[in-house]
């Protein structure tokens, strides 16, 4: 009832008593007559009589009555006149709520504009909350969905999208599935079908790596979201898709659009009897990769062969590796892969318990993982030009010094002898040949000579001055920083060992000075080691980021600009020793290996490696960047278990220099020298 009128109801009742009170206290006499029949007199002094009585208690109603009219007359003023915009306010609450509207997601482009990243339309079934009070309904929504009747109840219960708002049932459901649902209508009373935009990866598992996936928001990351207090901060809810890995990850705030909004009229029951104003979903921005796309495919498809043809021939344990391409000039990388791999596009509307422990497990190669920039191996022989500086700088060798490899190097005392690859011996070499022919007995003496000078860490201290050690900082999460072991992290270390075995010792030096040992590298930081080679000391911090481009209308809202991440400096010689030495390596070491680069027009320079762990076949290394006399892409690759760096991870570096050039290898030669 209208609060107006029941109080005008109340105040006509309460001046109708008023009226009655006066009319009583007029007629009331002013003097009382004995019975007894004697002369009337006054009446004074203390009447209890009970005409008295009844009189005080009419008084007192009349006080009473009067309070209550004031205060109500009060609260009349104060609700017609004080508070009507807040009556307003909250009565328009009462019958109206907004539903929040999903914004497509940004495109993700290459260099090139081919699309990597972008929406297409999905069928997906929606239902009001009343539903999940409906067992027969839920159970027969269920057994047309091929859900588990208890899986379709709680996502209808699912408030998180709002009160009023339809619940994702499920995404993606067939024709088949929509076609039964319209035509049994009367079944499915508050069941609906609509069609949203959803995730879609159109090449499939290429560049899954770099791109990612996506998924539902954790309760995790639903709680962060709702504590970040920035301005970049998204308020997500459960139904949303939102990047888990990868770019997808790395430009959420970017990619993710920002929600509509619908205003609907409801009853009391909460039930929407229509719609009235809304605001339209803001799609996401796109954004440009610095990844071509054709170099990507032909780094992925080279990676995939050159593993498979390495097991045909019984080397079962060969199952993993990557490459990475960077621009030395900008540090744009132009592709980057990892194999095994694996399709974001069975991501979309969530990814079965199997498939992904699948996916996660280590018998399977952890597909999700992207070696290119998480994968952790000894350096071996790459690490030498590093080694070679490192002796430069420190005076333990010099461009003159000369060598003699016998094929076993006893510099610690006949019982520490240690092989050169190649038992056989190289002879009498220098520092250049050093490098060329990847001896390991020149290395051994320089390792020797910073044991037993004052500079006892020079090593370490170069290789971390090149960044090894630490992060690249490439736009991508995850990123592993390896190790540069020292005298104080094998102390900590192996805690369980012994004082002597603890303790640094010769034997460490040397195995470090080649690459092998405890040092981690990543196939990302040695790229941008060989990058800095190539320029003479200026490494470009590596992105993947290209623009950003606004989602209305065409141009770009925001350019990547390249960053200086460190400045190497190292005497002019020594840039030119090591770069002749590198560029050696490529036309003087082997014949075979030669042949796959004298049908390129570029030059190139680079450097082979074959890491050893015991009790498994060889990890293979090969880095090279091009043209050598006037740099413009370094190219590494890893092969876990391939063998010798020139008879896998060679092969892949000269498919993706020959995507970049147009120009295929041709050779069919094999290197049999068994270079490290």
């Amino acid at each position: 009832m209208n609060p107006v009128v029941v109080i005008a109801t109340l105040l006509a009742i309460v001046l109708v008593a008023l009226v009655l009170l006066v009319l009583i206290n007029r007629g009331e006499a002013r003097f009382t007559f004995d019975i007894g029949g004697q002369a009337p007199r006054a009446s004074g002094g203390a009447d209890n009589s009970s005409e008295k009585g009844f009189k005080t208690r009419l008084t007192g109603l009349s006080i009473f009555s009067g309070g209550i009219i004031a205060v109500l007359f009060t609260k009349l003023w104060s609700m017609q006149l004080v508070s009507v915009d807040e009556y307003t306010e909250q009565a328009e609450l009462n019958r109206t709520r907004t539903i929040s509207t999903v914004a497509p997601r940004g495109r993700i482009l290459d260099r090139n504009g081919v699309e990597l990243v972008t929406n297409r339309p999905s069928l997906v079934v929606m239902a009001s909350s009343e539903v999940a009070d409906d067992d027969i309904m839920v159970q027969h929504l269920a057994n047309v969905l091929g859900m588990p009747m208890v899986a379709v109840r709680r996502k209808i219960q699912d408030q998180t999208e709002g009160a009023q708002s339809l619940r994702t049932v499920a995404v993606d459901v067939s024709r088949r599935v929509v076609s039964y649902i319209d035509e049994h209508q009367y079944l499915f009373e508050g069941v609906n079908v609509e069609e949203r935009a959803q995730r879609h990866y159109p090449m499939g598992s290429t560049c899954a790596h770099v791109l990612g996936y996506t998924g539902s928001p954790t309760v995790e990351q639903l709680k962060a979201a709702e504590e970040d207090t920035s301005n970049w901060s998204i308020a997500y809810e459960s139904g949303d898709t939102i990047g888990q890995a990868g770019i997808e990850y790395q430009y959420e705030s970017v990619l993710q659009g920002v929600r509509g909004e619908q205003t609907v009229y409801v009853d009391a029951d909460g039930s929407v009897l229509d719609y009235a104003t809304s605001i339209e979903a803001q799609p996401g921005s796109d954004i440009v990769l610095t990844i071509d796309s054709k170099v990507q495919k032909v780094a992925e498809e080279s990676l995939a062969s050159i593993i498979k043809k390495i097991r045909s021939k019984g080397n079962a344990t060969c199952d993993s590796g990557s490459a990475v391409c960077i621009d030395v000039t900008n540090g744009e990388v132009i592709a980057m892969a990892s194999y095994p791999t694996f399709s974001p596009n069975d991501f979309v509307g969530g990814i079965s318990n199997d498939d992904w422990e699948l996916l996660s497990s280590e018998e399977a190669g952890n597909p999700l993982m992207n070696r290119a920039i998480a994968g952790q191996y000894p350096s071996a022989s790459t690490i030498k030009p590093l080694s070679a500086f490192a002796a430069l700088d420190y005076g333990i060798a010099s461009s003159k010094s000369g060598y003699d490899c016998t094929g076993y190097w006893t510099g610690f005392g006949q019982q520490y002898g240690q092989y050169c690859w190649n038992h056989s011996g190289h002879g009498y070499v220098n520092l250049r040949e050093g490098i060329v022919y990847s001896c390991d007995t020149v290395f051994y003496e320089i390792g020797k000579g910073f044991f037993l000078s004052d500079n006892k860490e020079g090593l370490q201290e170069t290789y971390r001055r090149w960044g090894l050690g630490e992060a690249c900082g490439i736009d991508l999460p995850a990123e592993s920083v390896g190790r540069v072991p020292d005298a104080e992290w094998k102390w900590n270390y192996f805690t369980q060992a012994d004082e002597y075995a603890r303790s640094w010792q010769g034997g460490d030096t040397t195995n470090l000075v080649i690459g092998q040992g405890d040092l981690l590298v990543t196939p990302l930081q040695m790229a941008t080691v060989y990058a800095g080679i190539a320029t003479r000391g200026t490494v470009q911090r590596p992105h993947l980021l290209r623009s950003v481009s606004s989602h209305a209308g065409s141009g770009s809202i925001m350019d990547y600009k390249s960053e200086i991440s460190r400045t190497v400096e190292e005497q002019d010689s020594s840039y030119d020793l090591v770069q002749d030495g590198l560029q050696g390596v490529i036309y003087e070491e082997s014949e075979a290996q030669a042949s796959h680069f004298t049908n390129m027009k570029e030059l190139v320079a680079g450097k082979t490696g074959t890491a050893e762990r015991s009790g498994e076949e060889p990890t293979g290394w090969f880095v090279a960047y091009v043209p050598a006399d006037n740099p413009r892409y370094v190219v590494a690759s890893c092969v876990e278990r391939g063998g010798y760096g020139s008879e896998c991870a060679m092969y892949v570096v000269r498919d993706i220099m020959g995507a970049i050039y147009d120009e295929p290898d041709t050779s069919e030669a094999v290197d049999t020298s068994g270079v490290r």
